[in-house]
């Protein structure tokens, strides 16, 4: 499975089961995808992303492996996650990148995620860093504490 064979681009309304099957996959690592309502209302939310083209999807043969929801109003990275079989081939660095193309280049960006010593948060938190955004400030999200990166433009 070479990264060659995957596409990145923006997500389209007909790629929503395909983005979902990939979510089902991860929920358990993102708070607020805990029960069946909690995916219906993220289904919603990502439909309103890929009407607004605000998704960027990794597909390999039509199948999502890689999803990345952004937000150009407040020049943000909203959600993103790479199927386990598909992790540490440059995916999630190559969406981000593609997003960073499409969002403000005057603005800052800024992301949440897991707080230091979080369980599962430690390669999240590299990545992130690696791709150049810095540790901020300590809030909350769904109940579950995290933090935020900003990377300086």
């Amino acid at each position: 499975m070479g990264t060659n064979t995957v596409e990145i681009r923006l997500g389209e309304l007909a790629d929503i089961d395909s983005w979902m099957e990939l979510v089902e996959t991860v929920r358990e690592s993102f708070p607020g995808l805990e029960t069946r309502e909690d995916m219906e209302a993220h289904r919603n939310t990502v439909l309103e992303f890929l009407r607004r083209r605000s998704a960027v999807c990794a597909l390999q043969d039509r199948k999502v492996v890689g999803a990345l929801l952004f937000s150009r109003e407040e020049s943000a990275l909203c959600f993103l996650a790479v199927d386990a079989a598909w992790r540490r081939q440059h995916i999630a660095e190559k969406m981000v990148g593609y997003a960073l193309g499409l969002l403000p280049p005057e603005r800052d960006i800024s992301v949440t995620t897991y707080r230091e010593g979080a369980p599962g948060g430690a390669a999240a938190r590299a990545f992130y860093k690696q791709m150049g955004f810095q540790e901020g400030e300590l809030t909350e999200e769904f109940g579950s504490p995290v933090q935020v990166f900003t990377r300086k433009r």
